[in-house]
């Protein structure tokens, strides 16, 4: 029988095992993530930031990098 326990404990624990089922498929498709990384997706579930604001968040960054891969 399912657990009708607190819904945002519930929330969390898919929250960190979504990230770690994720960590691990990219350590099988060998781009494992890194420290930074796994630290900026922690934060992410520790501040309960929105699926658009992380969005966001990964596209302003991933912005940033190629335009300093263009600089070089």
């Amino acid at each position: 029988m399912r657990s009708l326990g607190n819904p945002t404990i519930d929330k969390n624990a898919a929250s960190g095992d979504r990230l770690r089922v994720a960590a691990h498929l990219h350590e099988i498709e060998g781009n494992p993530l890194d420290q930074e990384q796994i630290e900026m997706f922690e934060m992410f579930e520790r501040e309960g930031w929105s699926d658009d604001r992380i969005l966001a968040h990964l596209r302003a960054r991933a912005a940033a990098t190629r335009g300093a891969q263009a600089a070089e």
